[in-house]
């Protein structure tokens, strides 16, 4: 819903869900229509039935075909591949949804593909990436994607057709090499760390035994493949680290599986044992590694950003993220122990981020260290997340003295690093988007930063790189004189989500699709808000009919979170003064290095965000501000989150509204 505040009246309401479907039997054109960051279509769309044919070479730019690779005003061609055989395929496609949005343009032309289950590749259309579920997506696929033969078939096709790939394929196939190696074979460029590497990181035993080889402190652990379970090897190995074998702590869960699918407390060697049977029952994986469960300890995560020139490594670490579980009205004591997929992925008030952590500097500094050590050992490129522990007290599995040298010992405790994740979550509110906000990213500028440095680092894409910012240096600066030639003036509009009702939740997906996507028009400035009752969200109470409302004004890096409770307490960590001392030594800190070694590189454009403080205003407070700026306020309401056309169908509405606001009221 729109309003304009500058005078009291309404603008024409939205359609609601009922009457939306009416328009279902053209979706895909309405989108098109209505969504201009959605311009560019895949090979697919295009292509005659039953054959693929090159499409994107063929298409117009500013009236006039695409030149050649070497020449001034060329866009580059990314093939953004998703899907894959794991159970994170739904990750992966909600990875890729958030790519095609925040890097597509006039510049850059984005096709999409797709791999299933059964390693079929399909060339696909942008629309099909916003099916709700791999489910729906796959029920689609035989009417609506173009299929290829073989694998083989697949990578010829994008060699003659993309510039470079982009894998957003999680777990097996993505992570473990096997996309990779396909792409090296027909010498396609492409974004992330080569086969071999990721072979090696990704298998967690594997790079466990290279971390202790490499003085890196490690988690005790135990090695188990399937049909090989020997119960009596695994008792003693509980009583070699000093747990009893009857109910001793620990994790186990698959080596070469991602997201948290597959991990699971147990207690004592027998229940350890039936949770790996498990695990290689449900296929997941036919190696399973078993942990000492760390109790006490603060899990972490942190992004590195690989800033070097051509083929040098130069790995910047982000401000990691410290993942604080917070106590479960259940008594589930599996659900209460480990961060999961729910917790990752799903809206629940049981986990808390907060970047940086609250760790002492030299922890936070300790782990910046160690996380650029394993990312150049490992031979890491482009971007990675490196997942770890800090233990304020050791474990007594780590306190012996063959120990005392290793990296991870502070004055202040033990960090331990766990999980390589070549292939980071990138959905909207991931890791990846909120230490990046952290330190002057939009999903934008990190996303088309990773993308140049990968095609920087292949000798046969310098020219097509240079061409690509050319271009899109040219249409920027095209972009400016418009502005100044016309006096623009930017429309306020502030997008408000959140409240006290059940669906809440919802509402903040909402406002955050709506407020990313109004930020690529120049001509607006938006502002995010987070509407919530005055007394706070409280787990043990859902009635807040009596509370009075307040207002937050929010900075780029407090939006991106799971649940409104996450945004209010980021609301109020943000501004006490310890912390704000804190996060601005280590932001300036991570942006000189960054700026330092980025002024290098002819292409980077800059930082494009500040990372300010919220504000907080009453209901009534804030309703004057809105006035007073003659803003047009977006409410966000659950069904705003509806997924694919309907919502680029939503955006261009509120585009629409927003310039009958400015011109009738103004």
């Amino acid at each position: 819903m729109l309003l304009s505040l500058a005078q009291p009246r309404l603008l024409p309401r939205l359609p609601s869900p009922a009457t939306a479907t009416a328009t279902t039997a053209r979706p895909r054109a309405l989108a098109l229509a209505l969504a201009p960051r959605r311009a560019h279509s895949s090979a697919a769309e295009t292509a005659a039935p039953g054959r693929l044919r090159a499409v994107v070479s063929e298409r117009a730019v500013d009236g006039m075909a695409p030149a050649a690779a070497g020449q001034e005003g060329r866009p580059l061609r990314v093939g953004l591949v998703c899907g894959g055989p794991s159970a994170e395929r739904g990750i992966s496609l909600n990875s890729a949804r958030s790519v095609l949005d925040h890097i597509q343009g006039d510049d850059l032309l984005v096709s999409c593909y797709y791999i299933d289950c059964g390693m079929n590749a399909f060339a696909i259309s942008p629309a099909q990436l916003y099916s709700n579920t791999p489910s729906d997506f796959d029920f689609k696929l035989e009417s609506l994607a173009q299929e290829f033969s073989t694998l083989s078939e697949f990578a010829e096709h994008l060699a003659t057709n993309v510039d470079i790939v982009f894998p957003v394929i999680h777990g097996k196939f993505g992570e473990d090499g096997g996309i990779q190696e396909l792409l090296e074979k027909a010498n396609v460029p492409f974004v992330g760390t080569p086969s071999n590497e990721c072979l090696r990181a990704f298998d967690k035993h594997n790079a466990s035994l290279e971390l202790d080889a490499q003085g890196f402190l490690t988690v005790p652990n135990f090695l188990v493949e399937k049909d090989k379970l020997a119960r009596s090897e695994l008792e003693e190995w509980f009583g070699s680290i000093g747990l009893n074998k009857e109910n001793g702590k620990v994790i186990v869960k698959p080596t070469r599986a991602g997201s948290s699918i597959g991990v699971v407390v147990a207690y004592g060697a027998n229940e350890a044992a039936e949770e790996a049977e498990g695990i290689f029952s449900e296929e997941i994986d036919d190696k399973v590694i078993i942990e000492v469960f760390l109790e006490g300890g603060c899990e972490f995560t942190a992004i590195i950003l690989d800033v070097g020139t051509a083929n040098n490594s130069e790995p910047i670490v982000l401000l990691p993220t410290e993942v604080e579980l917070q106590s479960s009205i259940t008594n589930d004591i599996q659900e209460d122990t480990i961060f999961n997929y729910r917790r990752k992925y799903l809206p629940t008030q049981q986990v808390a981020y907060h970047t940086p952590p609250r760790f002492p500097a030299e922890v936070i500094d300790c782990i910046r260290q160690g996380v650029s050590l394993l990312f150049r050992h490992f031979g890491l490129r482009d971007f990675a997340r490196i997942d770890g522990w800090f233990l304020p007290t050791p474990a007594t599995s780590l306190t012996s003295s063959e120990n005392g040298g290793k990296f991870g010992n502070t004055e202040y405790g033990t960090v331990l690093f766990t999980d390589i994740n070549l292939i980071s979550g990138m959905e909207q509110t991931s890791f990846l988007f909120q230490q990046a906000s952290k330190v002057g990213f939009s999903h934008s500028r990190i996303l088309r930063t990773i993308v140049q440095h990968a095609c920087s680092r292949f000798p046969s894409l310098v020219p097509s790189n240079n061409a690509w910012t050319a271009l899109s240096r040219k249409m920027q600066s095209a972009k400016q004189a418009e502005i100044i030639q016309n006096d623009t003036c930017k429309q306020k509009a502030f997008v408000i989500f959140g409240g006290d009702t059940s669906e809440r939740q919802v509402s903040l997906m909402s406002g955050t699709n709506v407020w990313l996507n109004l930020q690529g028009f120049d001509d607006l400035d938006v502002t995010p808000c987070l509407l919530a009752p005055s007394n706070g969200y409280s787990p043990h109470n859902e009635d807040f009919s009596g509370s009075a409302r307040d207002v937050w004004t929010l900075p780029y890096s407090l939006v991106l979170r799971h649940t409104t409770e996450e945004v209010h307490a980021a609301c109020f960590e943000a501004i006490e003064p310890e912390r704000v001392e804190i996060t601005t030594r280590l932001r300036d800190q991570v942006m000189k290095e960054l700026e330092r070694a980025l002024s290098k590189q002819d292409w980077f454009a800059g930082f494009d965000i500040t990372d300010e403080q919220p504000i907080k205003y009453s209901l009534q407070q804030w309703i004057d501000y809105v006035k007073e700026a003659k803003a047009v306020v977006f409410i966000a309401g659950s069904w705003w989150y509806w997924g694919g056309w309907y919502h680029s169908i939503a955006v261009g509405i509120c585009r629409s509204s927003l310039h009958r606001a400015r011109t009738n009221s103004f």
